[in-house]
């Protein structure tokens, strides 16, 4: 079974060590765990049960009513709550429970419902984005494995296939042509998928590469598809910090116009030039391919 520390235990659910301490000292809520060599730990049962307390805390219930709850009681009132699929705090929280102990028909169910709820678009943008995001940093930390991250990744990925699948692409009288792909050492695809999705939804078409594209096959990709915009993501820290360099690469090698999302565009200056929009978020992806 894994272990936690507190620290990681308040970057998997968003709350403060000191606070953590706070409930275990006044209330006695989810003492640690000690080795023989006396260093305090968490164990994945006592996750879940944080978990759950943030989960009624943030929807109104107090600390200390909380404490004076049996774990069946918490455990039945977290399962109440998990049918409001517009909560998007309890749902990134039960994302984050399945995908730590590899729950893949929880996880399922969970996307399938806010899907149903509230669509794609809004899912994205309120849920898994933000999800996906803190995952992404925990990893990196090594707070948790990165086959969580794949395992959760995946999933979401084969969903938004599934919609995209799912969705009649409406006539359209002046549809663009939009090459997708993911440069070099980029290859979360979610984004891109998305953008695909939002595409298709639009009634434009859509040539999808996939990740890690090398530079040298652009050129000749766009001689034949001939494109009227590409479209890139960008969300791995393994990037770097240079940006703009990434995007200049790119650009060196088209000569059409480039759409750039994902979450390290909303995060560094973007340099301005010709050709090229920045779509910080989803709202912005929406209102830029739904105006062409």
């Amino acid at each position: 079974m894994k272990k936690f520390s507190i620290s990681d235990i308040e970057g998997l659910i968003g709350i403060k060590a000191h606070t953590i301490r706070a409930w275990e000292v006044r209330y006695g809520l989810v003492p640690p765990k000690r080795t023989p060599t006396n260093i305090r730990y968490y164990d994945e049962e006592d996750l879940k049960m944080l978990l759950n307390i943030v989960a009624l805390n943030e929807n109104g219930y107090k600390i200390s009513k909380i404490a004076k709850m049996g774990h069946q009681q918490i455990s039945e009132l977290v399962t109440q709550l998990k049918t409001d699929w517009n909560n998007d705090s309890v749902q990134m929280l039960n994302l984050s429970n399945a995908a730590i102990t590899y729950n893949e028909e929880v996880f399922s169910e969970i996307l399938a419902g806010c899907i149903a709820e509230m669509g794609l678009i809004k899912t994205m943008d309120t849920v898994l984005f933000p999800f996906m995001k803190r995952v992404g940093m925990l990893w990196q930390t090594g707070t948790i494995d990165p086959s969580h991250e794949h395992f959760a990744s995946n999933l979401i990925r084969d969903r938004i296939i599934v919609e995209i699948d799912k969705l009649n692409k409406p006539e359209k009288k002046d549809p663009k042509r939009f090459l997708l792909f993911l440069p070099e050492a980029e290859m979360h695809e979610t984004g891109l998928l998305f953008a695909r999705y939002l595409l298709k939804k639009c009634g434009h078409e859509t040539l999808y590469l996939g990740s890690e594209i090398p530079y040298a096959d652009l050129k000749k990709v766009v001689e034949s598809y001939k494109p009227d915009y590409s479209f890139i993501v960008l969300t791995s820290l393994n990037l770097g910090k240079d940006i703009n360099k990434i995007i200049g690469k790119v650009m060196d090698n088209l000569n059409v116009p480039l759409l750039v999302a994902g979450s390290l565009i909303s995060e560094f200056d973007i340099l301005v030039q010709d050709q090229l929009t920045p779509l910080k978020n989803v709202c912005d992806m929406v209102e830029f391919l739904e105006d062409l």
